[in-house]
């Protein structure tokens, strides 16, 4: 926390809380285009084409393309040329690979329990209230601005 954090208004308090928390939550998801998160998705889904991924995950394609490469060249992934349509690549994962997805998974959603186990359940609801009131609110405040702005900078 800086120094300034004790005379910051509330509302301060509440942004530099929420950011240090994001940075928190990006840290421990690895990024958006991380190996154990591709298993993961992989794993729900069965399969899909690279490029549907790559918008899945909001990422580069030359960014994706490496990490597929890595769990491609580790044996956790297998890539397959689309019958429908030469020009894309289907995605699915190896048997290892599964096993890998899962334990992935299994190691998210204790991470998950982890982070919120200083509250207790009727604190963690009342938690997930106030923010989904909080995140509603700011979707139809500042969205539609976001939108706007972007618009015009096309």
């Amino acid at each position: 926390m800086p120094l300034s954090y004790h005379s910051m208004d509330i509302s301060n308090k509440l942004i530099w809380n929420l950011r240090d928390m994001g940075h928190t939550i990006r840290y421990m998801s690895e990024g958006r285009g991380s190996q154990k998160r591709i298993l993961i998705i992989l794993n729900k889904v069965g399969m899909i084409t690279q490029s549907d991924l790559t918008e899945h995950l909001g990422i580069q394609s030359g960014s994706a393309s490496e990490v597929i490469g890595k769990l491609e060249n580790a044996g956790l992934l297998i890539r397959t040329s689309n019958p429908a349509d030469h020009r894309t690549t289907i995605l699915q994962l190896s048997e290892r690979g599964k096993i890998q997805a899962i334990e992935a998974e299994k190691q998210h959603n204790q991470q998950h329990q982890e982070m919120f186990s200083v509250l207790s359940e009727t604190e963690q609801e009342t938690l997930l209230a106030l923010l989904e009131k909080v995140q509603s609110n700011w979707a139809q405040r500042y969205h539609k601005n976001h939108k706007r702005k972007h618009q015009r900078s096309k």
